[in-house]
Order: structure tokens, then sequence, then C-alpha cells
């Protein structure tokens, strides 16, 4: 029996897990030249969220941050997370999109791509395995493995035949929600190797308890490869750690041959830096067993935490952990893994805040319901299916072969802010928040989103913990509960505005004054505050978030149902539909403003 390898996923899926994937890549480096000597398999550390965090948040270049890890682990294999036809994006892209992806992440040093389709729909991962196998890469097919009325054993190894007939040179069990047991991975592991003759590879969240388990009967059955993660950034909704399983599989048949002492060195390291995201860190630590009933995976449970506390709504979070499942029943039983993960978890979302099911149906969800994501598992609600696409025409072909080439047009769209063909690739994963990357970026006015002081550190603060604020004859309640050192040039100041968490900067003051000159303090988004509704005209949205499109103008006549607004809010945009039939009065948003509930958004006369 060969020894058994170990992919770490400390510089990827463990801190998109436990931090909401916001770990920079200055805090990367100092230790890579120890993670560097381990002697890993490969070390899992771009793709999956990352990307999307490095924009978004950080305020990185993703393809930067590649390049020097590349330099910084030259022995090391390195490996990331591909969905298929969606890239790293939420959508589905163009082929000519996908095999540049694939070829600039190669050139830039990527060995081992692991290539996934949300719905195990292997019409979606032609095109990404055949890229990479074209540049010299290593080609990881992927099974989303997933518990439903339609998934079975007999069905997976059929899928790992398909990948191994494909061209893939591994295949990965990827059990993203924690979901295998014991028993059950011994059955898939032996079954799957007895069928396929490629090494495989498993990955497994510890959010239920069960992984280390799951992991030694895999071993035992032919399991060649392992994910784990470092053990200060390991359990709960990441993986188990790196260390428990070296120790036990040493002066074994299974003997991984790594050092303990000098993985234990880098937990030390990881021990220290998580410290300072401690404003990322998920409510939901530690053991869930819930996953085996709502399936919620790992990367995904911080993240919606994060989002509900985001919308005030927080003490939610069990009622929509019960809705998830009815919601993926509906949509036929996909796996739970992004996009589909958010695609199911933000309309559960929606149809609890809302308190009514599906009275507002996010695009992504319509664009599932008529198969532009791929084959759905199962037979979806029909019901559902009517509500959301009407009578238009449902997508039996594989999705990407109704896309033509858009490399060219995205080229053109981004003009002179794209500088590399790398920063055109940015602006197709996402094309708002791209855009802004890359304006910022020639403005040289990039700023990564600020990190709380531990409370310990904080110090004393400059400004009372409540107070209100008048401003144009309104009156704002305002609570500060984070300041930034006073020492600072420009302190970050973490206020609840009327509930609404907010930050703003304010130069460093002895004394902080909030009088009628508050638009220096207050976003002006606060400021300038809308309308409450109160009349049937009056449209608004159900959650926070941006206005991505406006699609009418003052004076417009609208129909009842007709979609006035796109928003967007937790990576999923939603169409704001007319309440009534009527005249375009007056509309009080634009492309890009921050929306809230209770604010009219367009006014429409009735008549």
């Amino acid at each position: 029996m060969p020894k058994i390898n170990i992919t770490d996923v400390i510089l990827r899926d463990a801190h998109q897990s436990l931090i909401a994937t916001r770990l920079r890549t200055e805090d990367m480096l100092p230790i890579c030249h120890k993670l560097d000597a381990i002697g890993y398999w490969s070390l899992e550390c771009w793709g999956g969220a990352t990307f999307d965090a490095c924009v978004r948040f950080l305020k990185e270049d993703p393809w930067e941050r590649l390049h020097k890890l590349r330099e910084a682990l030259p022995k090391t294999r390195l490996q990331m997370l591909l969905r298929g036809q969606n890239l790293l994006g939420y959508r589905h892209y163009s082929d000519d999109v996908v095999r540049a992806f694939v070829k600039r992440a190669a050139e830039h040093g990527m060995d081992v791509f692991r290539i996934f389709d949300a719905l195990n729909d292997l019409r979606n991962l032609e095109t990404a395995i055949a890229a990479t196998k074209a540049a010299g890469k290593h080609a990881q097919g992927t099974i989303c493995y997933t518990v439903s009325p339609v998934h079975d054993i007999d069905g997976f190894v059929r899928m790992g035949r398909e990948l191994a007939a494909m061209g893939c040179d591994s295949i990965a069990i990827k059990d993203m929600a924690g979901l295998l047991t014991p028993y059950v991975a011994a059955e898939l592991v032996k079954a799957l190797k007895d069928s396929v003759d490629l090494p495989l590879h498993l990955h497994s969240h510890a959010t239920a308890g069960l992984a280390e388990m799951c992991h030694l009967k895999a071993i035992e059955n032919g399991c060649d490869t392992i994910d784990t993660a470092i053990s200060s950034m390991a359990g709960g909704t990441s993986h188990p750690p790196t260390e428990s399983l070296v120790a036990a599989l040493r002066g074994t048949d299974y003997d991984t041959g790594l050092d303990l002492e000098a993985i234990q060195e880098v937990g030390l390291y990881f021990y220290q830096i998580r410290k300072k995201y401690h404003q990322f860190e998920s409510d939901y630590t530690g053991v869930d067993t819930r996953v085996q009933v709502n399936q919620v995976p790992g990367g995904m449970i911080s993240n919606l935490a994060n989002q509900l506390k985001e919308q005030n709504a927080l003490d939610r979070m069990a009622a929509v952990l019960e809705e998830i499942p009815r919601v993926r029943e509906d949509l036929g039983y996909p796996p739970l893994v992004t996009p589909t993960s958010q695609i199911v978890g933000t309309q559960a979302v929606l149809n609890v805040l809302t308190e009514r099911r599906y009275q507002t149906i996010t695009n992504e969800v319509k664009l599932y319901l008529q198969g532009r994501y791929g084959r759905a598992p199962a037979r979806v609600n029909p019901t559902l299916q009517q509500q959301a696409i009407g009578r238009e025409d449902l997508v039996e072909c594989r999705p990407a072969d109704l896309l033509n080439p858009e490399l060219r047009r995205l080229t053109e769209e981004i003009g002179e802010l794209a500088v590399t063909e790398e920063d055109i690739l940015t602006y197709a994963m996402f094309p708002e928040i791209g855009r802004a990357f890359l304006e910022h970026r020639a403005a040289g006015t990039l700023h990564p989103e600020p990190l709380e002081p531990l409370p310990s550190a904080a110090g004393p603060r400059t400004a009372p913990t409540e107070f209100n604020i008048a401003v144009h004859g309104e009156t704002y309640h305002v609570k500060v509960t984070g300041a930034g050192h006073k020492d600072q040039a420009e302190r970050h100041f973490y206020l609840s505005i009327d509930g609404i968490p907010e930050e703003v900067l304010i130069e460093t003051l002895d004394e902080v004054v909030l009088t009628g000159g508050a638009e220096g303090a207050v976003k002006k988004a606060i400021v300038g505050k809308r309308p409450r509704p109160t009349l049937p005209g009056h449209v608004t949205t159900s959650m926070p978030g941006n206005i991505v499109q406006v699609l009418v103008k003052e004076t417009d006549v609208v129909s009842a149902g007709q979609a006035l607004l796109v928003t967007e809010a937790m990576k999923m945009e939603t169409e704001i539909q007319a309440p009534i039939a009527g005249t375009v009065l007056a509309i009080y948003v634009a492309k890009g403003d921050a929306v809230n509930p209770d604010e009219v958004l367009i006014e429409i006369g009735e008549g």
C-alpha cells in the first residue's frame, strides 16, 4: 500500500469556511517557505470564492496573488477549484472565455485544476477539462457528493467512469457539506476504485463531526489523497486537522511521511493570524449535525451568517436552515455547492424574510428553472417553474452552446481600464465589481475593507456609544460599535444608523462633532433618505442591496408585474416588479445606489 498523500486547504477552503474568505495575501506569504518544505501533494490556494473576495473586499488583484504564491511555493503543486463552465463566477461563460481563463491560470503557475459542476452535469465540464489538458496541466474531475432520493452510489460510479473517459488525470469526491458517513465513504471509495483506474482524492468538511472517520474508512478502501487543513484553521465548517491525520497514520502502512513538528509550526503561525480576522468569524463553529438535514456546505454557512447579519436578521438563521431543504426539493435536489448553494440559499432567505414563499424569485432561480445552468438531477416543481419562467422555452442542450463568443465584446466594453488580458478576465467574472476595482486601481484609490481591532486593543472611543443626529429635519439614531486607533491619520468608525450597519471614515479628531454638517460623517445614501412607503404604487425592496439596473424612466406607462429594477443582494440578482399598473411619477434610485427596505424606490401613479 503506497503512502497517503495530503492536500492542505489552508490557503483557500479553510479560511473560506471559517472567516468568509478574508485571508489576505500579505498574511499568506510569510509562511510559504515553511509550507513549501512540508511535502504536500498539493496546496489548494486559489479559485472557489477567493477570486471574488480579492476583488470585492480585499481590493487585491487575484492574478497577482497567484503569481506571488507561485514564486513563494516553488516546490509544491498549486491547486485551484474551478466551477466548470461557471469558472469562478455565478453564470455560464462562453467557451472562449473558459479556454482563455484556464490558459492564463496555467501560465501563472496553476498545476492542478479541480473541476466540478454544481449539478453534476458533465456536459458543463467538457471545455474546462479539455483546456486544462491542452495547457499540459492536471485535470481533476470532481463528483459533488450529496444525499437525496435521486442520488446513489451507482450514479456516482457512472460519473467516475465518464470523467475517466473525458481524460481526467484523477477523480475527487467533493463532500462540500460534510454529508458522508464512514461506511458510505468506504462503500463509495471501494466502488470507484474497482471501476476506475485513476487516483482518488477525498474532500470532506468537518461540519457534522464525521469527516475524520470518513477519512480512515476511505484510506482503508483505497483512497490515495486526503484534503485537510492546518489545525488552527480546522474543524467546524472547515476540514479535519492535518496534524491529526499525520499522527494517526504515522508508523502504519499508510504513513504520510510528513514532519509533524514542522506542520505544527505552521499551525502556530495561523493561530496568531486568525485573530486579525475575528470580525468575520462565523457564529456557527464546532460540530453542527443539522447539516445532515439542511445540507448547507462549509463554505456557505459562514457567508450565510455574515449575509444575514448584514440584513439585521441573524435571528432568522434557524428558519432559513429549515427552508433550504424545501427550496432544494422544489429545484430538483441540486447538490448544494457554488453556485447552486447561493441560488438555493438566497431564495430561502428571501422566502423567510418576505414571509411569503416565492413572492420574490431571484433571476438566478429563473435561469436555473429554465435549464440555463444545466440539467437538474430530478424533476423540478412544475408550478414554481411556470410561475418563474411562464412560456419561455426550456433549455435542453448544453447551456454554453447557446452562448456566442464573448471575449472580444468584453475587451471592448472594459476598454483602456484593462491593462492585461487578466484584467479582461477579471471584468468577465464580475462586471460590476470588476470594473469598479479596475477604476479604483487606475485612480490609486484601492483600499481593503478595514480590520476591526481586537476588543482589548480598541482603546477609548472619542464619541458616545449612542446619540441622535438631526439632518434636514429628520432624526437618525446612531450607535457606535467600534473605532480605529486614535493615533491613525484616518480612523474607521463602525456605526449602526437606524439599525442599518454602516462604516464611515473620519479624520482623527480629539472630539467628533456631529451636528448640522453631518454629510461629512454619514454616507450620502443615509443623509438623502428616500420617502417612506405609504401608497400601493410605492415600489420597495424586500432586503438591503444595490441597484444593478433601472429599467424604466419617468412618465413610462407600466403594467402590474412589469420589471422596473434589478437589485443585487447576497451576490444574487432580483427583479423588482410593479405592484400596480400606472405611470411612473418619480424614480428615487440610480445604478449603483445602496437601497434598503421601507424606502420608496419608484413611485407609480394609478391609472
